[in-house]
């Protein structure tokens, strides 16, 4: 008789243990799950504001382009001489008094 009390008691805490053991699994995997699903939007989150910051990027560097100013070639050497000798001949063609 007291055989059979303690397997029934076994099979009892045996019961609790396993049940015990599923809330826990259970009560982790809902906190796993949790952590993982807000990741998942903070990546996505993440991703749409790295496509922004591309569009901005983009749209910085057009308006830098259209903006900057045309660049003015110095004048060569050899035509700024030629500049020169051509207004001495202007001075030299200027009667003197």
């Amino acid at each position: 008789m007291i055989d059979l009390m303690n397997s029934g008691m076994l099979n009892l805490a045996s019961l609790a243990v396993s049940l015990l053991v599923l809330v826990i699994g259970l009560v982790l995997w809902f906190f796993v799950n949790r952590a993982s699903s807000r990741s998942n939007e903070q990546i996505e989150l993440l991703e749409a504001l790295l496509d922004q910051q591309k569009r901005q990027t983009a749209l910085l560097r057009r308006l830098c382009e259209a903006n900057e100013p045309e660049k003015v070639e110095p004048a060569k050497p050899v035509e700024q001489e030629q500049a020169q000798e051509e207004g001495d001949d202007f001075i030299r063609l200027v009667a003197e008094r």
